[in-house]
């Protein structure tokens, strides 16, 4: 996806990382947590995604824009 990853737990599920605007070269923290789910099948993870802009109060969609581009790529 481009990112930096500046993070990774294996035992928690969890990876950190950081992707830069191209137009402004803000930087935006991204997490995600992979868990199993208890269903009975070993192979089913549930997958959270957040994504967060440092600074400004708007990010003009951008951030639910890159969970939806990341999800997508995940299938």
């Amino acid at each position: 996806m481009g990112w930096e990853v500046v993070g990774r737990d294996a035992a928690t599920g969890m990876i950190e990382a950081v992707d830069t605007t191209r137009w402004f070269g803000f930087k935006d923290d991204i997490a995600i947590r992979v868990s199993a789910v208890d269903t009975g099948s070993p192979n089913l993870s549930r997958v959270d995604v957040r994504s967060k802009s440092r600074v400004g109060r708007s990010d003009l969609g951008t951030n639910a824009q890159r969970i939806r581009a990341y999800l997508q790529h995940l299938k």
